[in-house]
């Protein structure tokens, strides 16, 4: 098990998600950034749908209760356990009565804590996710607290320090900068539903994530992006991902608790390989919308996908050799 012995903001547990929930109006909800939980799992020998802890604001603090593989993962962070450093991307090994200590993330919004085995919180809808919104799944479908002890799944284990590459190295976007990300969307079904102009704009803007975004949607901050004529549509399914102009013209991403349904006119869509950017994306940055196509949306996930084979394979034949020296 693991104690948390610090936690500021919505710290939750977290698998890949709930998937075949929708005909209930249960949503997804999910790591943020699906990448980066897959490898941690990965670099653990996990199920890559293995359960972590997925923290958005520091400082964070907790406390293993027996010996443990554990790694980090998603954003850059500061982190020391036992007086060691640990790196981002890194996986490495506690004691019992270890305290890990996560001090400051230079970089990204939001890292992943993965444990050997995985944290063993019951199943609820195919998922062990927390849901906000329902309260349930994760650990009492609600974000962590100071004092909380978290099953772990039993794994004795025991495994060197190792680090990968991070996704945003590998899979980096051309233009992106700092304080700018760059995700490629297809335009959605409302999108004809604005003229030239304000088509052009929604392209040409760098849009502000405003204080008001969280798991649900990223609520962005530009030039009113205004449809040519009021539309009055009926709530429809929506997905993560999804981009809506309500009437105020500034657009919202909807995000990993996305409500499965909505009336607001979409006038484009987060491919699913570049939704994890905007899941790293942090407060007040910025980002920009380029137009792709469903034969570059599928090149762009096979490109994701090769890369967490690469890690696969790598992490393999490291344990293959460990293995072979030991023996």
């Amino acid at each position: 098990m693991i104690e948390i012995l610090s936690v500021t903001g919505p710290a939750s547990v977290q698998d890949l998600g709930r998937f075949d929930q929708y005909r209930f109006g249960v949503g997804t909800s999910g790591a943020m950034d699906d990448v980066a939980l897959r490898a941690g799992n990965i670099l653990l020998g996990n199920d890559e749908n293995a359960a972590g802890i997925e923290i958005p604001m520091l400082p964070f603090k907790l406390r293993f209760d027996r010996n443990m593989a554990f790694a980090l993962t998603g954003a850059d962070v500061e982190a020391e356990i036992a007086g060691r450093v640990i790196p981002p991307w890194w996986r490495s090994q506690a004691r019992t009565g270890d305290v890990l200590t996560v001090k400051a993330m230079p970089r990204g919004a939001r890292f992943y804590l993965t444990v050997g085995g995985g944290i063993d919180v019951p199943m609820v809808l195919g998922s062990r996710s927390t849901q906000f919104r329902g309260e349930f799944g994760g650990w009492h479908g609600r974000p962590l607290q100071v004092g909380d002890i978290l099953p772990c799944a039993a794994s004795t284990a025991t495994i060197g320090e190792l680090g990968v590459e991070p996704a945003e190295i590998t899979l980096a976007r051309p233009n992106a900068t700092a304080d700018q990300t760059i995700v490629r969307v297809v335009i959605a079904g409302e999108y004809d539903g604005f003229d030239a102009a304000m088509q052009a704009l929604f392209w040409s803007s760098s849009w502000k994530i405003t204080p008001q975004s969280n798991r649900y949607g990223y609520r962005l901050q530009g030039p009113a992006v205004k449809r040519k004529a009021p539309i009055e549509k009926r709530s429809h399914g929506i997905v993560p991902g999804v981009i809506q102009i309500p009437p105020n013209g500034q657009p919202i991403i909807q995000m990993r608790d996305a409500q499965t349904s909505g009336g607001y006119p979409k006038i484009a869509t987060v491919i699913r390989a570049d939704l994890w950017r905007v899941g790293q994306a942090r407060l007040g940055s910025k980002l920009r919308f380029e137009q792709t196509t469903y034969p570059e949306a599928l090149a762009a996930e096979a490109e994701m996908s090769a890369y967490l084979e690469r890690l696969r394979t790598n992490v393999r034949l490291v344990e293959e050799t460990r293995t072979c020296r030991s023996s």
